[in-house]
């Protein structure tokens, strides 16, 4: 919530800033990672789609050990209540399943969740309205990226970490990492129909040398860049993507061994 804030209001964070999110209440949260991170003293926040714990699973928290998180201090976020996703589905179905969470939230926590993760990342411009006009004061996708005060507050990155991309190699690249700030992207719906997309950004004028970014695709590596002008960039794909996900990563070596990195996700719908 301290970092949003600055977010917000354009307030200066200091170097390698970093917030640590969680998503999903499993018990290993809990048995696992909460003891080691209160140790350490390190904050963090945990997205909750609210239906999970009411099945009472064993992989699961209970209510009762979510409360314990909140009053150490844990933030806890929403992320739907049946984990939906959220692209594919109406406006009026996902309107309702926020109230299910949220109503959920009010009777276990005593308030509803300002901050929310979309599941599985996946957003399109329906649904970021929906998530704005809920009360929600900022969203989480899965793209990897550095959030800076001209960030989408409704689709910010973060840079995953689990089982494929979880080594200490990958987190001293995150925790260097710069903005890469970017404007003007298209398409501007993350939810694709045109397949291939034809992707393209502007990159904002306080950064140099982009004849030295590159840019590569989940599904097709390395993309092939065209440059439009001065500070336009368009990314070319080799084929249709496949009907889900995409990830795109682009990024510009920065001083220090460092990189800017700046990234985006769509959601594909092949009807």
């Amino acid at each position: 919530p301290e970092i949003i804030d600055a977010l917000r209001s354009s307030q200066i964070l200091p170097d390698r800033t970093v917030a640590i999110s969680i998503d999903d209440a499993f018990r290993s949260v809990y048995d696992k990672a909460w003891p080691r991170l209160r140790e350490a003293g390190l904050p963090f926040t945990l997205f909750i789609a609210t239906k999970a714990v009411d099945r009472k699973s064993r992989n699961h928290m209970s209510w009762e050990q979510i409360r314990k998180l909140r009053d150490a201090g844990v933030t806890i976020g929403s992320q739907t209540h049946m984990h939906l996703h959220m692209p594919t589905n109406t406006r009026l179905r996902n309107e309702a399943d926020i109230n299910a969470s949220n109503r959920r939230f009010i009777d276990e926590l005593g308030v509803a969740p300002t901050l929310f993760a979309y599941p599985y990342g996946e957003m399109s411009l329906e649904v970021r309205a929906t998530i704005r006009d809920a009360g929600f004061l900022a969203a989480f996708g899965q793209h990897s990226g550095v959030a800076h005060s001209n960030s989408d507050r409704y689709f910010l990155p973060r840079f995953a970490f689990n089982e494929a991309y979880g080594g200490l190699d990958r987190l001293r690249i995150a925790v260097n990492a710069l903005p890469l700030p970017v404007y003007d992207i298209t398409p501007a719906d993350p939810l694709i129909t045109q397949n291939p997309p034809v992707f393209g950004f502007s990159v904002d004028p306080t950064m140099d040398n982009l004849n030295r970014i590159a840019c590569y695709n989940t599904q097709q590596g390395r993309l092939h860049l065209e440059r439009l002008g001065n500070r336009r960039i368009e990314l070319r794909f080799s084929k249709a993507l496949s009907k889900g996900r995409a990830r795109i990563n682009c990024t510009l070596p920065a001083s220090d061994r460092r990189w800017r990195w700046f990234g985006h996700q769509f959601f594909i719908k092949i009807d």
